[in-house]
């Protein structure tokens, strides 16, 4: 080989290998923003979940990091949906109903005594209803990443909430559209926040009583301002799907490599999520019973009367007003 050509071959090297440092630095700059509004570093399983993604995808080693800010700290907790949509972050954990207002049929995945306990959800997982569902999900540019459901529970300032005639003339927090509905039904007042803004709202009297999470009753520290818990039990009324979703513009950017990383992190915080959630409820009374929370539970005979309510309110509301509703009422009911 003549000189020219040992210096013709060493340039093409030097060449190819900063090429290939100018790509592995592109690739390990690339960065995704999880957004959502619980409590982080505290504990609260759905913060996990993000944070268990993002150590995993770190772990794979294929040039991608995941910053996570809990919290509502960089998108306020309703805003979620549409920053995803806008590009203003990639990834969060997201009450599904809270964008109702874009897809009323979410409003669905919050619907009273749809979901009745733990291993209901799981099969409501892998139903027609939840494949009508995703597919909303998917064909406004989402991608969901994890499933997650959550048990919830009704807490009051005022008196215990067993039966419908105990919410009357109260001032009632509730999750959702549909859950209101409810409310509404049995005579309360409705205040409409999101649930990191309910200790406030209980704390000064705008609110007196709020349905929501097992995980958002502890993490929220909502024991400090009520005087009752109606827990879950073995008859809940209060069931929500909490997915973590993707902006499928985000997703698909991704290399082969980054997304099979992700989905196998997913998949294993899904597992963790399935494996904690009855534990939340657990907690969940724990907590409260510690913090000298009066705690009870529905009779299979007081849930009946909140279905009758529910069924005379939101279900008819969302059978008649929302595009396919009757149909996925139907399909929900069906699983057994």
């Amino acid at each position: 080989m003549t000189r020219q050509m040992h210096r013709l071959a060493g340039a093409a090297l030097l060449a190819a290998a900063g090429l290939f440092a100018a790509g592995t630095a592109n690739a390990a700059d690339l960065t995704l923003k999880a957004s959502h509004q619980f409590p982080g570093g505290k504990g609260d399983v759905r913060d996990e979940m993000v944070q268990m993604i993002a150590r995993d995808v770190a772990k794979a080693n294929v040039g991608l990091d995941i910053k996570v800010y809990p919290g509502a700290s960089l998108v306020k907790a309703t805003e979620q949906w549409n920053a995803m949509l806008k590009g203003q972050i990639d990834i969060t954990s997201f009450p599904l109903d809270y964008a109702s207002g874009q897809h009323p049929q979410f409003g669905a995945t919050l619907m009273p005594g749809l979901v009745k306990n733990h291993d209901h959800a799981k099969r409501i997982n892998s139903s027609p209803f939840m494949q009508d569902i995703k597919k909303i999900i998917n064909d406004a540019g989402v991608v969901v990443l994890a499933d997650a459901w959550l048990a919830g529970a009704f807490g009051s300032k005022k008196n215990c909430i067993l039966e419908p005639n105990d919410a009357k003339g109260l001032k009632v927090r509730s999750a959702g559209a549909t859950f209101a509905e409810m409310w509404a039904g049995a005579g309360a007042s409705i205040v409409s926040i999101p649930s990191n803004e309910v200790y406030n709202a209980l704390q000064t009297g705008v609110a007196d009583a709020t349905d929501t999470s097992s995980g958002s009753f502890v993490s929220f520290r909502l024991y400090e301002q009520v005087s009752c818990l109606t827990a879950p039990g073995d008859n809940a009324l209060w069931f929500m799907y909490e997915p973590v979703l993707m902006s499928k513009r985000s997703f698909d950017k991704l290399n082969d490599a980054q997304k099979k990383a992700i989905m196998e992190a997913s998949k294993k915080a899904e597992d963790y999520f399935a494996a904690e959630s009855k534990k939340l409820d657990d907690n969940l009374v724990e907590a409260f019973k510690k913090a000298n929370v009066k705690v009870v539970t529905m009779t299979e005979e007081q849930a009946a009367k909140w279905r009758e309510v529910a069924n005379n309110s939101s279900y008819r509301t969302f059978s008649e007003k929302v595009p396919n509703g009757k149909a996925l009422i139907v399909k929900a009911l069906q699983v057994r």
